[in-house]
């Protein structure tokens, strides 16, 4: 800054003061040249003239002397009006010095100095403005000189204990800690040398004498300047705010629990991510503890005063030495609310322990009592204070919050324990939330799983072994299922389906489809077929829900018995063929692991999900080398927000080939496929159904055309009697030759055209019988007169199950008898015993 600009500001500057010489008549001696700068009039026009004259109205010249009154030994100031050279008044203030030389006794002299009254008046404001400023005490005030000593402060300038009681002359470093002074003289450095002022720097200030938390501050700052425009130091307002950041430290350590507690539907999760909140927001270490119940979703037991056991549950900052989880102890809060009566301490002074509402708050510093009557509080090894609060919701106890402090923080208080008191209010909202949730959802799994058939099993068809994983907490458990269902003539049906949504109201949709599916399967439906029909179930259960919707007047989907959408892969596989037919519903296709070790997935046409309708379902057949392993599962597998769903598919394979599934048993490489999956983590249910195919030996099964003609029922039964006896089922050639003496009788009589014979032993001994007749037996109830009409009761009687299935070319009745037990295995044996 100039010079000259600088001196504007300051009224009486010597370079900007109008300065006249007055004796004591009032007669102008001397004149400035800023005087004749003030009034554009030179000073041979004033000097020797009266300074009455230079009034812009003369008649005012005793109203400026009766000024005097005010006057001290060092003058006396005033106001007047003078006249411009150019005729115009100018009002200016002016202060009157007098003036004494010593020359000639009694002479009087007068040194007047003028300035503009506006200049006048901005100098006397910044003056008191000043002046009250450094007499205020609610801010400290600070001027520092360019070495960061103190020049001149307030009557209060940190409030906070251990302040010397004069400060000028003194450094920072005199009274507060040393990184505190430098943290604040770095910044005022800084200032000093940019001239950028400081605006809101916030750090804590401790002094010598209480080296205690202290107190924080807010710093502002700005260079001052000499007149030339030389730094000369600096002024900063210092402004206690340790209140206001306690409370917005406090406001936001509540709501950043909050925000913790309602992260989550799991209980442990919850009090996981709440005490990682608190420790060490609030307190070094942190430990919730819950009864034992609350963590699998039931009711806590009701307890006495100080009488509930719980088990520690999460602990949070806590040294290796100290607190251990799954440790069990008595409540130190009451189970039922306080009464509010403080306890005080032996001595009669502050007390170690206070009671408020079934708080507590434990101050361990030199009270040996407390420590004795509450060793939970002295259970963290250093901690100074320590503090606890229930977990109580709904009138129910369900644990309690407890936290710990040592080293140099403060201890303890009421303020905190206040927030401890709000946060335990709202913990125990959430932790039971997720108890009830959690109650339901084991519920709804429990009640899956009962839906679910056994996790392995073993056919002569194929080798099977499943996983199912429900989803986490927070998403509910699926609609997910699998299952194995044996049909006629050694073949096996897989099917995995899922249910759209999660909860209960999936859980009973899934335990439907599956029912719908199984059933539909012993029909022995094409795979395309049956899927039309369960679409067609899915459809009826939608437009009974729009139904209930209606009659209720509502449009929740959400609840039981809303709309409904589900995905179906249904294969079956036939031993003998060796062949797999599939058909989908909006399922990905199943990874094929070939005996080379080669994935593939079959190129198959997805149809719509189920409930679309209107829509058909394509079938699509491939071949199943003995030993292959074919692997079904639900979208949650190659779904899992790492990355689509080829990619998916990729990391599938490579889970499939790393499990070993070709050289190692399926019940034991199940696990490891679905390893890295935690069921606590997941989005979605995962289901993966792994199947080893068998084949079933050709010398195991024996099929004759017979033409339709009554003369071959008897070259039937030598057929059959001759075939068992080269397998070794002598004791099964008499029911055998009844069952096929009925069955080609049957074709024969009502069908007509060829009919072709088989014969299976694999697991069972099945006997078939297939004509071109589409007409399905029935068996009925014979009356005494009549002579026929017992032929199927006969074979219903003699085998272990029968039915009958369409084919593409007619139809085929069968019926399975058991084999003897010395039989079962080895027939088993055998038909796994070409891979």
């Amino acid at each position: 800054m100039r010079a000259t600009d600088s001196n504007q500001d300051y009224p009486f500057a010597i370079a900007n003061s109008a300065a006249a010489v007055l004796d004591g008549t009032g007669t102008v001696l001397a004149w400035t040249g800023p005087a004749e700068a003030l009034l554009e009039r030179p000073s041979a026009d004033v000097c020797g003239r009266s300074a009455r004259e230079l009034l812009a109205d003369a008649s005012t010249w005793d109203a400026v002397l009766a000024q005097r009154t005010q006057s001290t030994a060092d003058g006396w100031e005033g106001r007047a009006t003078l006249r411009h050279g150019s005729g115009r008044a100018v009002d200016i203030g002016f202060r009157a010095l007098p003036l004494t030389d010593g020359s000639r006794a009694g002479t009087a002299r007068w040194l007047v100095l003028a300035a503009p009254a506006e200049l006048d008046a901005q100098w006397r404001q910044d003056h008191a403005f000043t002046q009250e400023l450094f007499l205020q005490g609610r801010v400290g005030l600070a001027v520092f000189d360019a070495g960061m000593r103190l020049l001149r402060t307030n009557t209060h300038l940190l409030p906070y204990t251990g302040m010397p009681p004069e400060l000028n002359g003194r450094r920072l470093a005199d009274f507060l800690w040393e990184e505190d002074a430098r943290a604040i003289e770095e910044q005022l450095r800084e200032v000093l040398h940019t001239g950028t002022p400081l605006v809101g720097f916030h750090t804590a200030v401790r002094t010598l004498d209480d080296p205690r938390s202290g107190r924080v501050l807010t710093v502002q700052a700005f260079r001052l300047q000499e007149p030339y425009g030389d730094p000369m130091g600096v002024a900063a307002v210092f402004t206690d705010v340790t209140d206001h950041e306690r409370s917005r430290g406090r406001l936001d350590l509540l709501y950043r629990a909050t925000a913790a507690l309602t992260g989550s539907l799991s209980v442990l999760r919850t009090i996981e991510d709440l005490g990682g909140v608190l420790a060490p927001a609030l307190g070094d270490c942190a430990a919730v503890d819950l009864a034992q119940t609350v963590l699998t979703g039931g009711e806590p037991p009701p307890g006495e005063r100080y009488a509930l056991m719980l088990v520690r549950t999460v602990v949070a900052g806590a040294p290796a030495d100290g607190l251990r989880t799954g440790t069990t102890h008595v409540s130190p809060v009451p189970a039922a609310a306080g009464t509010g009566d403080g306890r005080s301490d032996r001595s009669g002074g502050q007390p170690p322990v206070r009671e408020c509402g079934g708080l507590l708050v434990v101050d361990l510093a030199d009270q040996q009592g407390a420590q004795e009557d509450h060793a939970w509080a002295a259970a963290v090894p250093g901690a100074h204070s320590a503090m606890t609060a229930p977990l109580r919701a709904r009138g129910k106890m369900l644990g309690a919050l407890t936290l710990w402090r040592g080293g140099d923080r403060p201890r303890l208080d009421e303020d905190d324990l206040a927030l401890l008191e709000e946060i335990a209010s709202r913990a125990a909202m959430a932790v039971d939330n997720a108890r009830r949730f959690t109650k339901e959802r084991l519920t709804a799994v429990g009640l899956q799983r009962s839906l679910l058939p056994p996790a392995t099993s073993e056919t002569p068809a194929l080798e099977a072994a499943s996983v199912y994983l429900p989803a986490d907490a927070d998403s509910g458990v699926g609609g997910d299922w699998f299952d194995v269902v044996p049909l006629s003539s050694a073949r096996v049906a897989l099917v995995v389906g899922d249910v759209a949504g999660h909860g209960l109201h999936a859980t009973a949709m899934m335990g439907r489809l599956r029912s719908a599916v199984r059933a539909l399967a012993d029909l022995e439906l094409e795979p395309d077929e049956l899927l039309v029909h369960v679409d067609d179930l899915v459809l009826q259960v939608a437009a009974e829900a729009e139904t209930e919707d209606g009659r209720h007047g509502t449009d929740d989907v959400t609840r039981p018995g809303g709309p409904v959408a589900a995905t179906c892969l249904y294969a079956v596989y036939d031993p003998l063929t060796r062949q797999c037919v599939m058909a989908s519903a909006g399922h990905p296709p199943p990874a094929v692991v070939g005996r080379d070790g080669v994935v593939t997935y079959p190129e198959l046409s997805p149809g719509p999900p189920l409930g679309v309708g209107g829509w058909p379902f394509e079938q699509a057949e491939v071949e199943l080398a003995p030993g292959s392993v074919l692997a079904m599962y639900t979208d949650g597998l190659i779904e899992r927000g790492e990355g689509d769903i080829d990619e998916g598919m990729r990391d599938l394979a490579d889970r499939l080939l790393r499990a070993d599934v070709l050289g190692r048993p399926l019940r034991d490489a199940r696990h490891d496929i679905v390893a890295g999956l935690p069921p606590g983590r997941l989005r979605d249910d995962v289901t993966l159904l792994l199947a080893r195919a068998r084949t079933v030996p050709a010398d195991a099964s024996a099929t004759w055309q017979l033409d339709a003609d009554p003369a071959v029922v008897a070259d039937a039964r030598q057929l059959v009697v001759a075939q068992l006896a080269r397998w070794g089922l002598d004791e099964l050639a008499f029911t055998t030759e009844l069952i096929v003496s009925e069955l080609v009788t049957n074709a024969i009589r009502y069908a007509g055209g060829p009919v072709q014979l088989r014969l299976i032993r694999a697991g069972a001994l099945t006997c078939e019988v297939s004509d071109p007749s589409n007409s399905q037996p029935r068996m009925r109830r014979a009356r005494a007169s009549e002579e026929g009409g017992r032929g199927l009761y006969l074979v219903a009687q003699l085998s272990h199950r029968w039915g009958s299935r369409y084919t593409r070319d007619g139809k085929t009745v069968w019926s399975e008898q058991t084999l003897p037990l010395n039989e079962r295995g080895t027939a088993t044996a055998a038909a796994g015993s070409s891979w």
